[in-house]
């Protein structure tokens, strides 16, 4: 079987500016939620998932905000959009699918868990990240463990992590650390691109093992004095911030393989959720109910 674990904080905010607005009865913003739900059973039926789990960032902030004061935040994000989390963490139980809902760790602590917990489930094919996010390209293993980018239907591999960041999976917590990651709030060393982190860390595999002498590198790369003064200025920084890209493995989930099986979807939570979002058609397109 393959496993799909989705990171349910982008499908909504995907959804949020990709759906058509929808306001409900009760004045409230429903539309991402609609949207998710729609993409969600689009999983189930054309894709025939049938092991999955949906996590979501049930707060911006995480542990990692104590560690640095400019990582991310729900600041500027769209009150409408924030207020439908807990609607879509509601919806998505309704499915019949379990929710991970984040509050100390982010949602892609809850996936790369996940992954690691069933990556070598003798009854697991494979493991399907859904999730474009840069960061989650370090749970990739070989063809084991791959990430969808189901907007553009791009599969990645470990081939393909190495084509796309001239780096191994082990090595993007690093990459992130150098070149930043603005999703993220992290800022990177300053002059620091994709082709100098990948060069450098194809070559020693993470930034401690970087020379401060530019003249043991051994790789030619434009500026490298002005680059290596800038990395051995900042030496802590990076490691930081490297801190911070690193997913967390050991997320408390309680459900084993079995639980995360979908068995279809709850009739009587989703009779009433499709009531409260005003839904007249999507109760038509579910392929199952329990």
């Amino acid at each position: 079987m393959k496993l799909h674990l989705v990171d349910g904080t982008y499908e909504l905010f995907r959804a949020h500016y990709g759906a058509p607005s929808s306001i409900n009865r009760a004045g409230q913003e429903v539309g991402a939620t609609g949207g998710l739900l729609r993409t969600l059973l689009g999983l189930i039926r054309d894709e025939n998932a049938t092991h999955i789990g949906v996590a979501f960032d049930h707060v911006i902030e995480s542990f990692r905000n104590q560690l640095f004061a400019g990582y991310k935040t729900g600041d500027g994000v769209d009150p409408a959009l924030l207020a439908q989390f807990p609607l879509a963490e509601r919806a998505t139980h309704a499915l019949g699918i379990v929710v991970w809902p984040m509050i100390d760790f982010e949602a892609d602590d809850a996936i790369a868990t996940a992954a690691a917990q069933w990556e070598d489930h003798p009854d697991v094919t494979q493991v399907v990240i859904c999730s474009p996010d840069k960061d989650m390209a370090q749970c990739v293993r070989g063809d084991r463990v791959v990430m969808l980018d189901r907007r553009r239907r791009i599969v990645l591999d470990e081939a393909g992590v190495r084509e796309k960041f001239g780096v191994p999976p082990a090595s993007i917590p690093d990459y992130l650390a150098l070149v930043g990651d603005t999703a993220d709030g992290i800022p990177g060393i300053p002059r620091w691109g994709p082709k100098t982190a990948s060069a450098l860390l194809s070559r020693f595999g993470a930034i401690e093992a970087i020379p401060r002498d530019p003249n043991f590198w051994g790789v030619e790369v434009r500026g490298r004095d002005v680059l290596a003064e800038s990395l051995n200025a900042r030496r802590a920084d990076a490691e930081l911030y490297r801190t911070l890209a690193v997913l967390r493995r050991d997320v408390p989930l309680t459900e084993t393989l079995e639980d995360l099986e979908w068995k279809g979807v709850r009739r009587e939570e989703m009779t009433a959720l499709c009531a409260e979002l005003g839904e007249t058609e999507l109760q038509e397109r579910i392929p199952r109910w329990r």
